[in-house]
């Protein structure tokens, strides 16, 4: 039991490590995380803080900030080559939408991740999405994308997207349906960090994108409706 709490705490710092070191080169964006805690006793983790940063030429700041991440795994999956996380729930993560439907911060950052998985899985050390960190060796880069994944069941709920349009003033917030994934990479190897993160945050996308066009259609009936009532 013991051993299981030290192995516990080591692989804490290590996931942590490895969440700021290959999360910035997938999105080749700013990747920070307060803290991430697993426990091989209870086959559980929680992940707190993590916020994923905008590419270059974005005005805000942040494309998505996640309060705490609830995550139930299979214990003895970690130390192979297949992790399995039977759940993962998400429960109001705020997401920045900038831009427009037909480019935004959200498909920048998906085709970002598109491409470290093109890459053969290896996340390649771009000095321009890490300014202030020397580059990584290829060979741990590599070493660290071998491993692969299988979720039986994500779920993120109750997701606050802020809103920013081209060429219009304001900010607006809608509330996202809840977004429900299923046998991620189940059977067989399983899937790569990158793919794994591709499909997510093309759920996210997707079903942002279909919320905002529908709220900017209501948007503009209503500014139509008040012409004619002008």
């Amino acid at each position: 039991i013991i051993a299981l709490i030290v192995i516990g705490e080591c692989l804490d710092h290590i996931v942590e490590k490895a969440v700021r070191t290959y999360g910035p080169q997938m999105t080749q964006t700013s990747v920070t995380v307060d803290s991430i805690h697993l426990s091989l006793m209870t086959g559980s983790a929680s992940i707190k803080g993590l916020v994923i940063g905008n590419p270059k030429g974005y005005q805000t700041h942040n494309a998505i900030s996640a309060g705490t991440i609830a995550v139930g795994v299979d214990p003895m999956s970690v130390f192979s080559q297949k992790i399995v996380i039977h759940t993962f729930r998400l429960e109001s993560p705020e997401i920045t939408f900038e831009g427009g439907l037909g480019g935004n911060n959200l498909s920048q950052i998906m085709d970002n991740v598109n491409s470290a998985g093109k890459s053969g899985g290896a996340l390649s050390t771009n000095a321009a999405a890490q300014p202030t960190q020397p580059a990584q060796p290829a060979q741990p880069a590599q070493a660290k994308a071998g491993k692969k994944f299988e979720v039986d069941d994500l779920l993120i709920t109750n997701a606050q997207v802020h809103v920013l349009l081209t060429g219009m003033q304001g900010q607006q917030t809608i509330t996202l349906p809840p977004i429900h994934l299923t046998d991620l990479g189940k059977g067989g190897d399983g899937i790569t960090a990158a793919d794994l993160s591709s499909q997510v945050l093309k759920a996210i996308t997707s079903t942002t994108l279909k919320s905002v066009a529908t709220d900017a259609t209501m948007l503009s009936k209503d500014a139509a409706s008040l012409k004619q009532i002008g």
